[in-house]
């Protein structure tokens, strides 16, 4: 496939980029992260960030605004990213690039007080497996080791009420920009992906989402959501079947061809998933880039370059539409 392929069958085969982890466990259903989602490309020539750091429901978040903001009419749009998280120059130049296009920006910090290992604000002698661990850090996989573990702390139940905090207290900050777009809208790179998704469906009321477990079994299970009113969600990772239960807003994904981290088969499953249940989608698969390829950072593969350009449109031009 030379050319990005509009999916409205099945897509092509997703197999096959190795694991970042050595002896991943039978839990983890291929590769955790890759590369590209831990670690940052170098930064475009001459670009930086132009947003503020600020804090919403307590959360510490990088907003970036249309320069007309509050002038003309704006849309809220939720950034979630990918592990690098908060303090990466390249997702907050990404957040302004949607910010030029019209949409008041919120990138929270998903990962609050436990940045990813070897990232910006990641320091090790606070981390609490450091001092065990130390000798590790001699070997080759030591850092896929720190990485795993932190990986392995990031669950929706920890990650969600983080996310919740910061859209209730954006929804109350940024009130002309919900009712603009009728609703918030969300954009997920990676590991953010698997969040937009989730944010994307109606799904129970329990603790996964901040609340308190149900006790009165006949009470049932209250549902909420969906959260946003359409996601778009690039090479998603550490997404199960499962995630697409109760998906009601539409959706775009730029999909990676060969993409271990988004295999095949979960891919297969939510497209027909979506179609069957008459939800909006668009799944484009790209060829010839790294899975990651989408978020902001230098390449000296110009089919790369321009691809990154054309993911970019696809998701602006999704977001745009709904």
């Amino acid at each position: 496939m030379s050319d990005p392929e509009l999916a409205t069958k099945a897509p092509e085969n997703d197999a096959a980029e190795g694991s970042v982890f050595p002896n991943d466990t039978p839990a983890q259903t291929g590769a955790s992260l890759g590369e590209h989602c831990v670690t940052d490309r170098p930064t475009p020539f001459g670009q930086g960030p132009s947003g503020e750091m600020t804090q919403l429901g307590g959360i510490d978040c990088y907003v970036s605004k249309p320069n007309d903001y509050p002038h003309s009419p704006s849309k809220l749009l939720l950034f979630l990213t990918g592990a690098t998280g908060l303090h990466s120059e390249n997702n907050q130049i990404q957040a302004d690039k949607y910010a030029s296009e019209g949409f008041l920006v919120v990138l929270p910090d998903m990962f609050s007080n436990d940045p990813l290992p070897g990232s910006a604000t990641y320091q090790e002698e606070k981390d609490p497996s450091f001092i065990e661990q130390i000798k590790l850090r001699v070997a080759e996989t030591g850092k896929a080791f720190f990485i795993d573990m932190w990986l392995a702390r990031q669950t929706p139940e920890k990650v969600l009420p983080i996310i919740h905090k910061v859209i209730d207290a954006a929804k109350d900050e940024f009130a002309d920009a919900v009712a603009s777009g009728g609703g918030l809208y969300s954009v997920g790179y990676c590991f953010g992906g698997r969040m937009t998704l989730l944010l994307a469906g109606e799904k129970p009321d329990t603790v996964l989402w901040g609340q308190a477990p149900v006790t009165d079994e006949e009470a049932g299970i209250v549902k909420k959501g969906p959260y946003i009113k359409a996601g778009a969600i690039a090479h998603a990772t550490l997404v199960g079947k499962e995630d697409f239960a109760g998906t009601q807003a539409p959706l775009a994904f730029v999909c990676v061809e060969n993409d271990q981290l988004f295999p095949d088969e979960v891919k297969e499953y939510g497209e027909n998933f979506l179609k069957v249940n008459n939800v909006e989608h668009e799944f484009k698969t790209y060829s010839g880039v790294p899975h990651g390829f989408a978020t902001i950072g230098e390449y000296e593969d110009a089919k790369i370059k321009s691809t990154q350009v054309e993911a970019f449109d696809q998701m602006l031009a999704w977001l745009k539409a709904h």
